[in-house]
């Protein structure tokens, strides 16, 4: 049935190009307009759209400024047949520097569409929702429910976003896809545990430190107990394929008041990332625990905050099918096998998994993160991959509906 697709993909281009030319940086995640002006589009594309803005306050305690959510559902048959999400992001890191393109400007340059945001993922706003449509157009043998999940807030770990519809139960799906590219299928990926680390000690002359209490000597010692320890991770290697070892970086340090005064105060954040074989409440408390014994001293204290806790992402039963059926269409479509992988970073699809529902990313892009410049200058998407992954959806939403 793909050739709805065919014939209706100039509208799926233009699409696209409008939602890229909308900016939704995040942050500062101030993202309710580009909502709005999505799901006007997807009306003029004849669905109906539910908007659910998430409240100020929950917004702004998850870094928000503002954060519309939309679904769309679209029942076919009797509706007794499985529910099947699809979630797309449409927040995106802000563009930075070194652009040869507009980041906003949606060029088309010989069959490639240059824009942020145009891979990650506002691709797969228009892959699922021209899937759907297509489904719409020839929608015999089709029994079930397949909706459609625009979120905002990937970029800060899906908070106000797929964890926020699915604990407000506005969704229950038996299947989600989330974004992804399409050359791979992943079932699986890292978790991350940010915490902050704040060593106090006591403030002195530093013509008499030793009547203070050195809160950065205490620092570098916890700084040495945490590059150990990157080497010891780097001797794990996880099961997962595309995982790799789990990595420790400690990425903002900030304290200290004069140069001749001894620093009575100093903040690290440290960035933990979890292979799906560890259970992020674990490796917190063990962190905790050695990054308080490597920097005891005489007047030191040492308090550690948590800022995120993103737990990997691991197949769950039922999954296979999925995967296998996603696999069949895109050799079909693709010409070339693809692989079932796990990715090493982490994705609000981790909230449809931690909630029981098979999960797998798959959409539209390139074979690597790299290929697309996503988060990078002169992030494009190939034409030929948005439309291919668009059939291959559709196709596998087919079967998976079917009655």
């Amino acid at each position: 049935m793909t050739g709805f697709i065919d014939a209706n993909f100039p509208r799926e281009v233009e699409f696209l190009k409008a939602l890229v030319r909308v900016p939704s940086d995040n942050p500062p995640g101030d993202c309710a307009h580009h909502a709005e002006e999505a799901a006007r589009l997807l009306e003029g594309q004849g669905f109906t759209v539910e908007r659910h803005a998430v409240p100020d306050d929950i917004a702004k305690q998850h870094g928000m400024v503002s954060a519309t959510n939309l679904i769309v559902r679209e029942t076919f048959g009797s509706g007794k047949g499985p529910v099947v999400a699809l979630n797309a992001h449409g927040d995106v890191v802000p563009p930075g520097e070194g652009w040869t393109h507009d980041p906003y400007g949606a060029e088309e340059v010989k069959g490639v569409i240059y824009g942020r945001g145009a891979a990650v993922s506002k691709s797969d706003f228009a892959t699922y929702a021209f899937a759907l449509l297509a489904l719409k157009d020839h929608p015999e043998g089709l029994d079930g429910t397949v909706e459609l999940h625009l979120t905002y807030d990937e970029e800060i770990g899906g908070y106000t976003g797929p964890d926020w519809l699915l604990k407000q139960k506005l969704t229950k799906p038996d299947i989600a896809f989330s974004a992804g590219f399409s050359y791979a299928v992943v079932t699986a990926h890292n978790g991350a545990l940010h915490l902050e680390i704040t060593v106090r000690g006591r403030q002195a002359h530093a013509a008499m430190p030793e009547s203070g209490a050195d809160a950065l000597e205490a620092a570098t010692k916890i700084l040495s107990a945490i590059y150990k320890e990157r080497k010891r991770l780097g001797r794990i290697k996880s099961k997962s394929p595309g995982i790799g070892s789990p990595k420790i970086t400690v990425g903002l340090i900030s304290g200290g008041i004069n140069t001749n005064v001894v620093p009575d105060r100093i903040v690290m954040r440290v960035d933990r990332r979890l292979i799906p074989e560890e259970k992020g409440t674990k490796v917190e408390r063990e962190l905790i625990a050695s990054i308080k014994r490597a920097g005891a001293g005489k007047g030191i204290k040492i308090t550690c905050r948590r800022i995120l806790l993103a737990e990997p992402l691991k197949p769950r039963p039922g999954v296979k099918r999925v995967v296998e059926t996603i696999q069949r269409h895109a050799k079909r479509e693709l010409k070339t096998p693809i692989p079932e992988t796990g990715v090493p970073l982490y994705t609000d699809a981790r909230h449809y998994s931690a909630a029981g529902i098979p999960t797998v990313l798959y959409g539209a892009g390139p074979r690597s993160i790299l290929e697309a410049n996503a988060h990078s200058a002169n992030e494009h998407i190939k034409l030929s991959d948005l439309k291919a992954a668009t059939k291959i959806v559709e196709a596998t939403l087919r079967d998976l509906l079917k009655s």
